[in-house]
Formats: C-alpha cells, sequence, structure tokens
C-alpha cells in the first residue's frame, strides 16, 4: 500500500540571488521521500540577478507569481494572494511554509483561510530597524504580530535573531520561535581553489602581490556601501600594500556609489564596460560566487542590518578573513578575533584599523582563514537543514 506523502507548499519572495532563494531550493530539493514539496515564489525585479539558475542547476520548476512584489500594492497584492489560494486548493498541503515578509503575509493569510493544517514562516531578516521611519516601522512589526497569531511556528536563522524578535521586538513568544540556521552547499568553495583564484585574479588583471578586498550584495541603502567607501578612502592613505576593492553586487544605488567614489577621489570603473585597473571595481553580479571568493584575499561587510549574511558564511567556506560590522545574526556565524573582525555600524576608524592590519599581514590573513572552513562546513550544511525542517514538520503535524 503506498503511503502518503506529506505535502509542502513552500512560498518565498522572489526569485533573486540570496539567502532564501538557496533555503527554499534545498528544501524542496533534498527533503526525504516522505514529502512532496511545491515551490512558489515572485519574480525578480529588474536590478536583481535572477536565481533561476540554482533552481535549473538542482532540478527544480516553480510556479511564478509576477504580481507578488515587494512593495504594498493593493491590486498585485489582491490578485497574488487570490492565485496562492487556487494553488492550495489544488495542492492541498499539509503545511504552508513562507519564506520572507511579503510571501509571509499573502502565504499565511491565505494558508488559514484555507485551513492548512500547520503554516510555518521563516524570517530571513527583518524591517525593524534601517529600513523605515517610525510610523512604517510601528506598522510592519503590529503586522508581524498578527502574523504570528496566524502562525504554527516561527523559524529564526539565528539565536540572536530570535531574541530580536521575542525580545528586542516582541512580535511574538520566545517559546513559537524554532532557531533554524541556513545551509548550503559549501563543498564547492573548497575545491580548485588555486584553479578558481588564478582564473579571477587574471580576468580582473591583480598582480601577485595586489590585496584584493571584497563586498558582496545588493547596492542598496541597507548594506551601507557608503561605509565601505569611507574606509577604502582611509585604507589606501595607510596601506604599505599594492591594493584592489571589489563591490561584487549590484542595485539602485550604483549610481550614487560611483558618485561618492569621485568624491572621495577613488578611482572606480564598471567592469563590464570598461577593463581598466582601478582602486574600485564594480563588477556587476558574479553567479560563481566560490570563483571570486577564491580570487579574493579578504571579505568584508557593513551592513546596517542582515538576518543571517550568507556572504560571510561563504567567504569563511573559502578560507577567507572577514571585516564585518555586528548586524543581524553576525556573531552566530563567525568566530570574533578568529575568523572575523567585528566593528559596530559607523566605526569607521576601527574598522578600516583592522582592514589595514589585514592588508599588511598576510600570515594573519592566512591563519584566519584557515579557521573559516572548519567552523561553517557542519553547521551551515543543507543537509543539517534538511534533518532540522523534516523533523520540525514532523513534530508540529503530530502536535495539530
Amino acid at each position: 500500500m503506498e503511503v502518503k506523502k506529506i505535502k509542502v507548499l513552500r512560498i518565498i519572495n522572489r526569485f533573486n540571488i540570496g539567502g532564501p532563494t538557496y533555503n527554499a531550493a534545498y528544501l524542496t530539493r533534498y527533503l526525504s521521500d516522505d514529502f512532496e514539496t511545491l515551490l512558489v515564489g515572485g519574480a525578480k525585479y529588474e536590478e536583481e540577478e535572477s536565481s533561476e539558475f540554482i533552481l535549473d542547476k538542482l532540478g527544480l520548476e516553480a510556479i511564478v507569481i509576477p504580481e507578488m512584489q515587494r512593495s504594498i500594492n493593493r491590486k498585485n497584492d489582491t490578485i497574488a494572494y487570490k492565485k496562492i489560494k487556487k494553488i492550495i486548493a489544488e495542492f492541498k498541503p499539509d503545511i504552508v511554509h513562507t519564506h520572507a515578509s511579503k510571501a509571509g503575509f499573502l502565504g499565511r493569510m491565505a494558508a488559514k483561510k484555507m485551513n492548512v493544517p500547520v503554516v510555518v514562516h521563516t524570517f530571513h531578516g527583518h524591517v525593524f530597524h534601517s529600513y523605515f521611519g517610525a510610523l512604517k516601522t510601528k506598522f510592519y512589526k503590529n503586522l508581524e504580530r498578527y502574523l504570528s497569531k496566524k502562525s504554527t511556528k516561527i523559524i529564526a536563522i539565528s539565536e540572536i535573531q530570535k531574541d530580536e524578535l521575542s525580545l528586542t521586538h516582541k512580535i511574538c513568544d520566545k517559546d513559537k520561535i524554532e532557531v533554524v540556521p541556513l545551509g548550503f552547499d559549501l563543498s564547492r568553495f573548497q575545491e580548485d581553489m588555486e584553479g578558481k583564484r588564478s582564473s579571477f585574479r587574471a580576468e580582473y588583471q591583480l598582480d601577485e602581490d595586489e590585496v584584493a578586498i571584497g563586498i558582496i550584495g545588493r547596492l542598496v541603502d541597507i548594506k551601507n556601501h557608503q561605509m565601505f567607501l569611507n574606509v577604502v578612502s582611509k585604507v589606501l592613505k595607510e596601506t604599505t600594500q599594492n591594493v584592489r576593492f571589489f563591490i561584487i553586487g549590484d542595485g539602485e544605488e550604483k549610481d550614487r556609489l560611483k558618485q561618492l567614489c569621485d568624491e572621495l577621489d577613488l578611482e572606480s570603473t564598471e567592469w563590464n564596460k570598461n577593463k581598466k585597473k582601478c582602486h574600485v571595481t564594480f563588477t556587476s553580479w558574479i553567479k560563481n560566487i566560490d570563483w571570486a571568493n577564491a580570487g579574493l584575499d579578504v571579505i568584508s561587510l557593513t551592513s546596517l542590518n542582515e538576518g543571517t549574511p550568507v556572504s560571510l558564511i561563504e567567504a569563511q567556506a573559502c578560507n577567507k578573513p572577514i571585516v564585518t560590522t555586528n548586524v543581524g545574526g553576525v556573531k552566530n556565524v563567525t568566530i570574533e578575533n578568529q575568523t572575523a573582525f567585528i566593528t559596530e555600524v559607523g566605526e569607521e576608524i576601527k574598522f578600516s584599523a583592522l582592514l589595514l592590519k589585514l592588508i599588511e599581514d598576510k600570515s594573519l590573513r592566512e591563519e584566519m582563514g584557515n579557521r573559516g572552513y572548519p567552523f561553517v562546513e557542519n553547521r551551515f550544511s543543507y543537509i543539517r537543514l534538511v534533518r532540522d525542517v523534516e523533523e520540525l514538520y514532523k513534530r508540529l503535524l503530530i502536535n495539530n
């Protein structure tokens, strides 16, 4: 007799490069044969790089709802909500699991309306500070408090985020939150590292003695690239080494950041338009980030707000030291002063000094970098992620 599979409808904000797509894709692909999963998400925005290559690599097909967009739009949100309800009616899931804010709103509302037995939501990050003004932030907090009541379980991706959600922002009680760290296929970051390094450095005309520092992510306000460029300006005035800086990613802030480079007297170039060696190189998106990480020497993050910063997990997976601001789950995914130097947001002088320390000392870079992979290998493996989520699903179904 055929055993009935547990049906999971997984809903993600949109299919753009980032931690949420990897998380949703690995869970869709690798849950055991006890489960049947349907993946749904919104379309990426024009300035973003599509993450469909991740789905293709894993042999996944997904339903795209173009109307599910980041901004609030009554017409589009209504259409998306109705489409999700229709998918629920046809698929008949035992569990609806939503990832990130807009999917969390529309998906949870539809799931409760359609009497889905178990509703789970993962906070990959949150918008409770540094995104909006006080009134809008209060609105989103109240909305999430309301939605938490419609959720069987809330997933936080770090212990720090759990405390923020329960104690700082009071979204729900602590006992309603389960911590399930992200998981990835990190083995590729250890493969052919020398070959990838040589290839990356040849492409970007990096000399053997040049130290390459990179920052990876969307070019948007919350990522605080302005601080990064201010640090670049300070470091270049003090370093004794040949140094190049790489901004990997794209987004709405690119033109403003290029203007800031001019104001700080930093030579910059967009590599796809002008292959010219400069202080600061804008690479746009690089899909094979393991190739880029291999070619870099230090990886930075200057964000104002993060959930779990994937770029830092990937940096350690490639044996690269880190200098980062203390945001979100940074201290849950690094070892302070062992794999990463950590400063508070806005501490540009301290950040510059720590980055300079790594630039000037190759042996320190290697020492800190070599601690990275052993630390992240099992903690952030997709195998561990899948195991944790399967156990949670089965427990929730038994209790409901």
